[in-house]
């Protein structure tokens, strides 16, 4: 069991390419330690395992993992959003998205499936074709979508394969991300694709709408301090109107959106 253990460690360790003296460092025990709980020659605690799976900014799911492997019961769970114990969790989500208005904001797990969002939220989706338990990777994905609906889609589209692959790589490798990415990748109208002049202050997503350009900008919200492996996935997008011709399309969609949850 114990060797079952350190082979999960040296794993990770090379996934986030540490030494083992700089885990040693991050975790505050001996390089001689690590070592030896990679080898088997030492068999770690619980209260190891977890400070190890902390240093490594391991998601929940992997530590309930090296804890089997180690001999001890998985501490993390998963619970669905509508369960009495995420009762207060689901009000604060509720509270974000409401008082974003009448600016959209969008609840997605990590798979950019669309869990929530606000009114405004609900009707730029629907604009787009999507609605709550559709993920928006259906949407990028779709050969010429991006392009036909972004101004910028080139840079933009760059942008998400990057986001795309390191959200990846943080949970250890994900097939449904890096499909997505490959797919992003392969993308015609990616070729050559060059950014010229000064960068702004965020990548703006230009929308095009009704043959007009609304140029918009999100912030991503997340639990920092999540114990539930579903929690822990969740992200709140809030988009911001980046010229006035946008802010006053949110107050329009606001005004004429339809709540969906």
């Amino acid at each position: 069991m114990q060797i079952e253990f350190g082979r999960h460690l040296k794993d990770w360790r090379g996934r986030r390419r540490m030494s083992q003296l700089q885990l040693a460092l991050v975790a505050e025990v001996s390089a001689r330690h690590v070592a030896f709980l990679e080898t088997g020659r030492a068999k770690p605690s619980q209260a190891m395992v977890l400070r190890l799976g902390e240093a490594l900014e391991m998601p929940l799911a992997a530590r309930n993992l090296m804890l089997d492997a180690a001999g001890f019961r998985a501490t993390y769970a998963a619970r669905p959003l509508e369960s009495e114990a995420m009762a207060a969790v689901k009000a604060a989500i509720r509270h974000i998205v409401d008082n974003h208005a009448p600016y959209p904001a969008v609840v997605l797990d990590r798979h950019w499936t669309v869990l929530d969002g606000n009114r405004p939220a609900g009707a730029m989706l629907a604009a787009l074709g999507l609605q709550k338990g559709d993920s928006l990777l259906s949407l990028v994905t779709e050969p010429g979508r991006g392009a036909a609906l972004v101004e910028n889609w080139p840079e933009l589209a760059s942008h998400f394969i990057s986001r795309l692959r390191i959200e990846s790589a943080h949970v250890g490798g994900d097939s449904v991300l890096d499909r997505a990415a490959s797919i992003l990748a392969a993308d015609p109208a990616l070729t050559g694709a060059v950014q010229h002049g000064d960068m702004p202050p965020v990548l703006p997503l230009r929308l095009k709408v009704g043959g007009d350009v609304f140029p918009m900008f999100s912030t991503i919200t997340q639990f920092g301090t999540a114990t539930d492996i579903a929690l822990s996935d969740i992200k709140i997008e809030m988009f911001f109107p980046a010229d006035a011709k946008t802010k006053t399309l949110f107050d329009e969609l606001a005004a004429t959106g339809d709540a969906d949850g």
